[in-house]
């Protein structure tokens, strides 16, 4: 019998466009393979749509409406990217309606969406991270600079907000532009490394490995206008040695399993002469054919959708409680 998955896309966050292109992908490769696949996508005036078709007026009489298409789905494919979607209300949604979904829990997602939530739990596991300290909107008046800074949202994703200050008066802009975004703003030493990510797969038997890395290339910082405007450059399998890699994929299998992800997580690093230092965690990563995720799997021989279908029968079979599985 055929499965019927629901792709949920879009979002009232910054990062919509970026998640109707996810959606749309996952739905194009969930339809290849095989599966009935029904889109919903959440507008940025939070009411929901199936196709072209507006769900209701109002936010509660939509989220019913959309309510009664997941209920006849057998596995929820969120693909909303940031606030409200990969900081756990979808996941939490699903967990409501016992809908198996597929990706990481309300959780994991949470922790993993806020920047210095994430640095405590590295912090714990023994995993180096960049110096830094968490302000909000209602302090950045009385926040001096000292030394070249990155300055972060605490919950934002495609580098929306994020942006490098070397002096007094890019460091008050940048604590604007991050107020934007989020009223708790994170700011960090800059970190001097090559920039590396991993990505980790929970297969359905609960087996979970890592990607080949995976080297960005880009001129200066890796902020929104690279990712997408073409300018960066990706390198995977990245050029480095055996115990580098080591390095990289332990680090990044004990971030996995110490938010208790699911699914599939990017986890972005600094490369340093004294290690890997954590950037961040993606719980619900970029994953059009040609996001990092997808490159990092196909230089291991996994197509993208191969991906997308193994992700589908991860979420059908959730992981025992419990379990502390090895690669």
């Amino acid at each position: 019998m055929t499965r019927r998955i629901v792709v949920i896309g879009g979002g009232q966050n910054a990062e919509h466009d970026v998640s109707l292109a996810t959606a749309t992908a996952v739905a194009k490769a969930l339809c290849s393979s095989g599966f009935d696949v029904d889109e919903l996508t959440i507008g940025r005036d939070g009411l929901w749509r199936r196709g072209a078709d507006v769900l209701g007026s109002q936010a509660v009489g939509s989220l019913a409406a959309a309510l009664s298409v997941i209920e006849r789905a057998d596995v929820v494919f969120p693909a909303v990217h940031g606030p409200s979607g990969e900081d756990g209300t979808l996941a939490a949604l699903c967990a409501l309606t016992h809908t198996p979904m597929v990706g990481s829990g309300l959780r994991a997602g949470a922790l993993g969406m806020d920047k210095w939530a994430t640095k405590l739990v590295a912090q714990a596991v023994g995993i180096h991270t960049a110096p830094g300290r968490l302000v909000t909107a209602a302090q950045i008046a009385d926040v001096e600079f000292e030394s070249e800074v990155v300055v972060k949202p605490a919950s934002a994703g495609s580098s929306f907000g994020v942006a490098l200050a070397r002096g007094a008066s890019q460091l008050r802009d940048a604590l604007r532009c991050a107020a934007r975004f989020d009223d708790r703003i994170l700011i960090e030493d800059v970190v001097v490394g090559r920039e590396i990510d991993v990505a980790v797969l929970r297969e359905a038997d609960g087996r979970r490995w890592a990607s080949p890395p995976l080297e960005i290339h880009a001129d200066g910082l890796f902020d929104t206008r690279s990712k997408y405007d073409g300018s960066a450059r990706f390198s995977v399998p990245a050029g480095i040695d055996g115990a580098d890699r080591a390095a990289l994929t332990g680090a990044a299998l004990r971030m996995f399993d110490a938010l208790g992800c699911a699914g599939v997580a990017r986890i972005d690093f600094f490369l340093t002469d004294h290690g890997p230092v954590l950037n961040e965690v993606n719980t619900m990563p970029g994953m059009t054919a040609a996001s990092q995720v997808p490159r990092m799997f196909a230089a291991a021989g996994l197509s993208y959708e191969q991906l997308v279908v193994r992700l589908v029968d991860a979420a059908s079979v959730p992981a025992p409680a419990g379990s502390n599985l090895s690669v």
